[in-house]
């Protein structure tokens, strides 16, 4: 799966969250980002956001993000 492929996956979670089959990883990479993101451990949004990205493509590609 190409980042491409990643990004219209999240497009497509958001706009119908119900009928997509990336639900299940949207709500993983969400609740992983909420608990971060409460910790206080972050210091800039664009930390919040990138990391939910990243989740986001791991739970949905299966590979691991730190390898690009």
């Amino acid at each position: 799966m190409s980042e491409k492929d990643v990004g219209e996956a999240l497009v497509q979670v958001i706009r119908d969250p119900q009928g997509s089959a990336s639900q299940e990883s949207f709500a993983r990479a969400m609740e992983l980002t909420k608990a971060y993101a409460g910790s206080g451990s972050t210091t800039h949004f664009s930390s919040v956001a990138r990391l939910f990205y990243d989740l986001f493509e791991m739970f949905e590609t299966g590979a691991d993000p730190r390898k690009k």
